[in-house]
């Protein structure tokens, strides 16, 4: 469940993060265009970031735009689940329980859409 937490409620997000693949500077802007629109890019460090606060069409554009990305030009991304920080504003995840079944989920990616988990 997202929703706009109590004051003592946890609040969790994703942090996603992206690290410019190493690129001629043709291959770099094209993958900086394709990028800029979901991330926003720290020079000093060549790393894209954004934050999920929900698991909706807005998470699913972020994440196929950074692993198109990933897959076309070799960027490394990374995902973590950090508490959100004072200032967010935007939605975040309120549950544990939401982030566990992330977990379980992650944990579980080699297996097939449907399949059960073998005991």
């Amino acid at each position: 469940m997202t929703s706009t937490p109590h004051p003592n409620t946890p609040r969790w997000l994703l942090e996603v993060t992206a690290a410019a693949a190493p690129a001629d500077p043709a291959a770099f802007e094209e993958q900086r265009q394709l990028l800029r629109t979901v991330a926003v890019f720290h020079p000093a460090s060549r790393t894209w970031g954004t934050y999920i606060g929900a698991l909706d069409v807005r998470a699913l554009i972020v994440l196929q735009r950074l692993y198109g990305a990933a897959q076309q030009f070799g960027t490394e991304v990374h995902i973590q689940a950090i508490a959100a920080p004072a200032t967010w504003n935007g939605p975040c995840f309120t549950e544990a329980g939401e982030l566990a079944a992330f977990a379980a989920a992650e944990a579980d990616r080699g297996r097939q859409l449907g399949q059960l988990p073998v005991s």
